[in-house]
């Protein structure tokens, strides 16, 4: 048996840890050297790991979701087993049966990486609403920021709304204004004659 032990690569300087996705094997099954074993994601990234040698996945010693670090030892690889030979846990009791209709409601969820969860929560975004772009529609942190953004429609109806002028209403032609008062009528006083076409005894 010669034993070969799956370790998380070394992360940057920046990143003091990481968390495991999902496991793209199981123990027993056979592996083949570069294939990507599990997904690893950081605040900034999502790693591959591949295996680093042809064999059997034997033991996996850290689950999905688990935090790890640089140099963590997460799986076994028997190089000289065949498939199917990984040792059989003790008998254990099964799994008790979980409700059909949560199942079916966190099946209609798109998975959530834990950095995009995290930041959904600060942010109050439901993440059920928001187009994931990674691998089988897992949504990342990125989607989340995305989301967080202003939609251009709200933006552009914001920014006409503040450039439409004030309207006022218009005066039909020929109408006076209202604060305006009228001239007053002239009247000719009795017995008055007109002079070079004026009339001295025009009263107001």
């Amino acid at each position: 048996m010669a034993i070969i032990e799956v370790k998380v690569p070394q992360l940057s300087e920046s990143v003091s840890e990481a968390t495991l996705l999902d496991w793209h094997k199981k123990e027993g099954e056979s592996v083949a050297r570069d294939e990507n074993l599990i997904d690893i994601e950081t605040d900034k990234v999502v790693l591959e790991l591949p295996a680093p040698a042809d064999g059997v996945l034997v033991r996996i010693m850290k689950k999905t979701r688990d935090s790890v670090g640089s140099g963590d030892v997460i799986a076994q690889i028997d190089t000289e087993a065949k498939a199917g030979a990984a040792p059989q846990p003790a008998a254990a009791k099964p799994p008790a049966a979980t409700p059909a209709q949560p199942a079916a409601a966190a099946k209609s969820q798109p998975p959530v990486m834990p950095a995009a969860q995290k930041l959904a929560a600060e942010r109050g975004i439901d993440t059920a609403k928001v187009q994931g772009s990674g691998r089988d529609g897992r949504v990342t942190k990125g989607d989340v920021l995305e989301a967080a953004k202003p939609q251009p429609a709200v933006q552009a109806a914001a920014a006409r709304a503040a450039d439409q002028p004030r309207r006022t209403a218009r005066r039909p032609p020929g109408a006076a204004r209202a604060d305006v008062a009228p001239a007053p009528a002239r009247r000719r006083a009795p017995g008055a004659i007109a002079v070079d076409g004026r009339d001295p005894h025009d009263v107001q």
